[in-house]
């Protein structure tokens, strides 16, 4: 171990302890900042890809300073290196990128000798990536099934589908509501957290045979990852 440590031939030998304790502190700050993502995210668009790139992205970043160590040669290098880097295919996936600038960092680290700080930073990047991967960390179960009906009562009357729905469900959720000019009623789109999901069919077969409700559809969540 001490002529491991020792490899690191840059002009500014690596602090190992503190190489590991600062990508340590950056995965754990990565994951507090995904982990409050995920419980606040309220929009139409949710990706488990980008929550991952949240992770991996501030070990990647702490990677980049500790390999440049206020050495203005080697910044103008890490620039030079990805104006060189062009894709012809645009990577769609944000965790497509990090895995680049992974890879891309790592071989600076190489490239400037600091041997050590390229090893340990590889095997915690890719720690986190088998993590990710093992746990489908990002992945959020908020409904199982979601329910499209017609309704042709009169919207008053829709305590009667809310109560067969609190029957059923631990959580509802109205997703949409729309009417037509060519037919009366309204369309209605919930998101349902079953009590026990096995009784899927059940609650479709109520709802079928409640009076104004028709058209009745079910798809199926089981997990919320890309949205």
């Amino acid at each position: 171990m001490n002529d491991f440590f020792g490899s690191d031939y840059a002009l500014t030998p690596v602090n190992v302890p503190g190489l590991i304790l600062g990508l340590v502190l950056a995965f754990l700050g990565g994951q507090t900042i995904a982990w409050v993502y995920m419980f606040t995210h309220s929009g139409l668009s949710y990706s488990r890809s980008f929550v991952g790139s949240l992770l991996v992205i501030p070990v990647v970043v702490a990677l980049v300073m500790m390999v440049l160590s206020n050495n203005l040669v080697t910044a103008f290098g890490l620039m030079a290196v990805f104006a060189i880097v062009r894709f012809r295919n645009i990577l769609r996936d944000t965790l497509d990128t990090t895995y680049v600038l992974a890879v891309i960092v790592i071989g600076m680290a190489c490239g400037t000798m600091r041997f050590a700080t390229a090893v340990l930073g590889c095997v915690l990047i890719a720690l986190i990536m088998l993590y990710l991967w093992f746990s489908s960390f990002g992945t959020r179960h908020r409904y199982d099934v979601i329910v499209n009906l017609h309704w042709a009562r009169p919207l008053s009357d829709l305590a009667e589908l809310r109560k067969l729905f609190h029957r059923h469900s631990l959580k509802s959720l109205c997703a949409s509501q729309r009417t037509h000019d060519a037919y009366e009623g309204v369309d209605f789109s919930y998101r349902l957290l079953l009590r026990d999901p096995e009784r899927m069919d059940e609650l479709l077969s109520e709802l079928r045979s409640l009076q104004g409700v028709s058209r009745v559809t079910g798809l199926k969540a089981d997990e919320q990852s890309e949205v």
